[in-house]
C-alpha cells in the first residue's frame, strides 16, 4: 500500500502519485553513471601505457587509490548527508566526478592522474552510494530492500553500459578526448538526476550517523534489517548507537576477523581480474571493442548474482550462500588460466560476474548473524573499509605481477589461490550463537 512506503510519515490522500520512485529511478541512473565510470580506468589501462608509456602497475595504483578514498569518503558522505541533506552531498559529489574526468583529459605526469582519477573521481563517486541508499531507505518502509537493491544493481549496470561506450570512444577518437566527453557526460546526467532528489515527508528529525551505517549495510545485503520508525520501540524502534558489545570486544573476537579477511580475500581474489580483464583479452588476440563488452558482460552478470543471492540466503541462510558462492568464484578464476578465444572468455565472464555479484551482498548478513543488531554498524562499518583495501590492492597486485613477470598468468593463480583462502576462513566461522556468547565474555 502506498501509505506504507514512506518510513516515517503517512503520504496525503490527495498526493498525486508517489515521489520515492522518482528519487529511486534518479539513485539507480546515479549510480549507474558514477560506478560505471569509475571502472572504465580499466579501458583506459592499456591506451595509456601505449601513449604515455607508464607500466600497467603504476596505472594499476591509481585504483587502489580509487578504494581508499572511496572507503574514507563513503563514510564522511553518509555521515554529512544525514546533516545537510542528500542533493547538497551529491550535488558537489558530481561536481568532482566531472571535474576530475574532464582534468584526465590533460594529464602529463602519472602523479596528475592520482590527483584526478584517484582521488577527484573516486572522491566524488564516494558522495554517491551511502547518501542515495540512505535516503532510499527513508522513502520505502516495508520495501526497503527492495529499494536499496535497485541502488545496488546499479554499479551492474553501469559497468554494462559505460564499458563499451569508453571503448568505442577511445577507438574512434583518442582516450583524452574520451575522457573529457564522460566528464561532460557526468555533468549532464548527474547534476540533473540529483536535482531531482528530495527528503522523504516526515523523516528530516533522523539525526545522526546511525542512518548512515544502517544504509550501508541495507546496500551490502542487509535486508533483514528492521524498519525506522521513530515512534515505537523494541525491534522496530528507535534508532540506536550500538550499544552492548563495545569496538575493542568486536575486534578482539575472532568472528569479526574471520569475516573481515574473508570479505578483504574475496575482494583481493576479484578485483584484480575485473580491472585487468580487458588489457587480458586484448593479449590473447580479442578485438579491442569485444574485450570491452567483457567487462560489461561482467556487470550484467552480476545483477542476476546480486538480486538471486538475497533469495537464496532467506532460504538456506547467509553462511552456506557465501561458502557456495565464493567456491565459484575461486574455480572460475582458475579456468581463466585454459581459455584464450572470445567465445569460452565470454561464457566465463557470464558465470564469473554472478560469482563475485553473488557473494558481495552477504557479508553484512553473516556480520548480523554473528554480531547481532545491537553492535551491527560498528562491526560491519570496519568490514566493509578492510574489504575496500582489498579491492584496492587486487586492481594494484594485477599490473605489479604482469610488469613483473610479463604474464597475467600469475594474477589468476594468485587470485585463485586467495579465493580459496576466503572460502576456509568462511568455513572456519563458528556457530553464530557461540561466536557471540564468546565474544561478550572476552
Amino acid at each position: 500500500m502506498r501509505d506504507r512506503a514512506v518510513v516515517a510519515a503517512r503520504p496525503s490522500a490527495s498526493a498525486p502519485r508517489f515521489y520515492g520512485w522518482t528519487v529511486l529511478a534518479a539513485a539507480f541512473v546515479i549510480i549507474s553513471m558514477s560506478i560505471g565510470m569509475l571502472f572504465t580506468l580499466a579501458i583506459f589501462l592499456k591506451p595509456m601505457e601505449e601513449a604515455m608509456g607508464w607500466s600497467r602497475s603504476s596505472i594499476s595504483s591509481v585504483g587502489l587509490l580509487n578504494w581508499v578514498v572511496m572507503g574514507l569518503g563513503g563514510v564522511l558522505a553518509g555521515f554529512i548527508s544525514d546533516r545537510i541533506g542528500t542533493r547538497a552531498v551529491v550535488l558537489v559529489g558530481s561536481g568532482l566526478l566531472g571535474l576530475g574526468l574532464v582534468l584526465c583529459s590533460q594529464v602529463s605526469a602519472l602523479w596528475q592522474l592520482y590527483v584526478t582519477f584517484g582521488i577527484l573521481v573516486a572522491g566524488g563517486v564516494s558522495a554517491f552510494y551511502v547518501p542515495l541508499t540512505v535516503l532510499a531507505i527513508k522513502w520505502f518502509g516495508d520495501r526497503r530492500g527492495m529499494a536499496a537493491s535497485v541502488v545496488s544493481a546499479g554499479n551492474g549496470a553501469g559497468i554494462l553500459l559505460l564499458s563499451p561506450l569508453t571503448r568505442w570512444l577511445v577507438n574512434e577518437l583518442d582516450w583524452r578526448m574520451a575522457f573529457l566527453i564522460l566528464g561532460d557526460l557526468a555533468w549532464l546526467v548527474v547534476i540533473p538526476m540529483a536535482l531531482l532528489l528530495r527528503d522523504a515527508p516526515g523523516t528530516r528529525t533522523l539525526e545522526g550517523p546511525a542512518v548512515g551505517q544502517r544504509a550501508l549495510l541495507l546496500a551490502a545485503g542487509a535486508s533483514k534489517w528492521p524498519p525506522l520508525s521513530p515512534h515505537h520501540g523494541g525491534q522496530h524502534g528507535q534508532l540506536r548507537a550500538p550499544g552492548t558489545m563495545s569496538l575493542g570486544v568486536i575486534f578482539r573476537s575472532w568472528p569479526f576477523w574471520a569475516i573481515a579477511l574473508t570479505h578483504f580475500a574475496c575482494c583481493a581474489a576479484h578485483s584484480g581480474p575485473i580491472f585487468h580483464l580487458v588489457t587480458h583479452a586484448i593479449d590473447q588476440g580479442v578485438a579491442k571493442m569485444s574485450a570491452a563488452s567483457l567487462l560489461g558482460l561482467s556487470g550484467l552478470s552480476s545483477i542476476f548474482g546480486r538480486v538471486g543471492t538475497g533469495i537464496v540466503a532467506d532460504r538456506v541462510g547467509a553462511k552456506p550462500t557465501l561458502i557456495a558462492a565464493l567456491m565459484l568464484q575461486a574455480l572460475t578464476l582458475f579456468a581463466f588460466l585454459f581459455v584464450r578465444d572470445l567465445g569460452p572468455l565470454s561464457a566465463l565472464t557470464f558465470v564469473f560476474g554472478i560469482a563475485y555479484g553473488a557473494s558481495m551482498p552477504l557479508y553484512a548478513l553473516v556480520t548480523r548473524e554473528y554480531f547481532g543488531e545491537e553492535a551491527l554498524g560498528t562491526a560491519f562499518g570496519a568490514v566493509f573499509f578492510i574489504s575496500c583495501i582489498g579491492m584496492g590492492l587486487g586492481s594494484y597486485g594485477g599490473g605489479f605481477l604482469y610488469d613483473a613477470l610479463g604474464s597475467y598468468m600469475w594474477l589468476f593463480l594468485a587470485s585463485g589461490a586467495i579465493g580459496a583462502m576466503a572460502v576456509v576462513m568462511a568455513i572456519a566461522l563458528r556457530p553464530p550463537a557461540l561466536a557471540r556468547a564468546r565474544a561478550r565474555t572476552a
